[in-house]
């Protein structure tokens, strides 16, 4: 069963996807946060049911982030994806907050060549989870903010939030 709620945040609304959950008493998995205008972003289907108390955990845990009172979350989320997909994003989980790395970093990191790199920006741009999977913490190799599927103006809201500071 797919269930879904919006929230309001300082990005504008946002939507809460969530599937059952096979762990044990967990209830839902997050499987999709989703920003207005957000490119391929989550839209309610008619056979989704809203809930928000299902989401009590997941918007108290982004109230605490954008009152700079939490720098991680911890939820279930649904783990959908490739295997290549899994491994690029378990990389974008371990970029710490309020800092920054290249899309070139991240290929390294899940052992992918230098000429995988587009690869791995498209592995970053299908991130189901913004925010909570920090995608917006990667750059361009020169320091540019580059591909945001919630838009570049967010991107630089969230940096800004977490108080990074491009060099000058």
């Amino acid at each position: 069963m797919t269930v879904y709620t919006t929230t309001d945040s300082p990005l504008g609304e946002l939507l809460l996807v969530g599937e059952e959950s096979s762990a044990a008493g967990a209830g839902i998995a997050l499987a999709s946060l989703s920003m207005p205008g957000q490119k391929n972003g989550a839209v309610v289907q008619p056979d989704w049911t809203a809930d928000a108390d299902a989401f009590t955990e997941v918007i108290s845990q982004l109230r605490s982030y954008f009152d700079s009172r939490r720098t991680s979350f911890d939820l279930d989320c649904v783990d959908g994806g490739s295997d290549f997909r899994r491994r690029v994003w378990r990389a974008l989980d371990a970029i710490p907050y309020g800092t920054t790395v290249t899309y070139g970093d991240i290929a390294a990191r899940v052992g992918a060549s230098r000429a995988a790199v587009r690869a791995v920006g498209t592995a970053i741009g299908a991130n189901p989870l913004l925010i909570v999977r920090p995608c917006h913490r990667v750059i361009g190799a020169g320091g540019a903010l580059t591909g945001y599927a919630g838009g570049l103006e967010r991107k630089q809201q969230l940096l800004a939030l977490e108080k990074f500071h491009r060099p000058t």
